[in-house]
């Protein structure tokens, strides 16, 4: 084997492909292949952690039932969440595999629902 044989796949694969020129001021691209920007990815886990902060708001305002209900359902809210979107749309929602973070988040929600359901009323 000589050494243009190996060269000439690696010179191929380090040139760079001819890049389109940016389009002039006031001109828009044509959309297709555009990238949302990366904060967007964030945003079901701020929905997530907006409803479980209302939550725990109402719990300290001794609603003892409604409260962990919130949080169950913004548990239930980062399962769906999980579940349906991909991988590098659900931001910090993604921690380990999706079957066990579903499951996880599942399963509290199911706990905290119990909870709410137990526990007393005081009025």
């Amino acid at each position: 084997m000589s050494q243009n044989t190996v060269e000439e796949p690696v010179a191929a694969k380090s040139r760079q492909p001819e890049e389109e020129p940016d389009p002039a001021p006031g001109e828009h691209g044509s959309g297709v292949g555009e990238r949302a920007p990366g904060w967007l990815a964030q945003v079901p886990y701020f929905l997530v952690l907006s409803t479980m902060s209302a939550g725990i708001v109402v719990v300290a305002a001794a609603h003892f039932k409604r409260g962990p209900a919130l949080i169950a359902g913004a548990l239930m809210l980062a399962a769906v969440f999980r579940a349906l979107l991909p991988a590098d749309k659900t931001g910090m929602l993604a921690v380990r595999s999706r079957w066990i973070d579903v499951a996880t988040l599942t399963g509290l929600a199911v706990l905290l629902i119990a909870l709410a359901w137990v526990a007393p009323q005081l009025s």
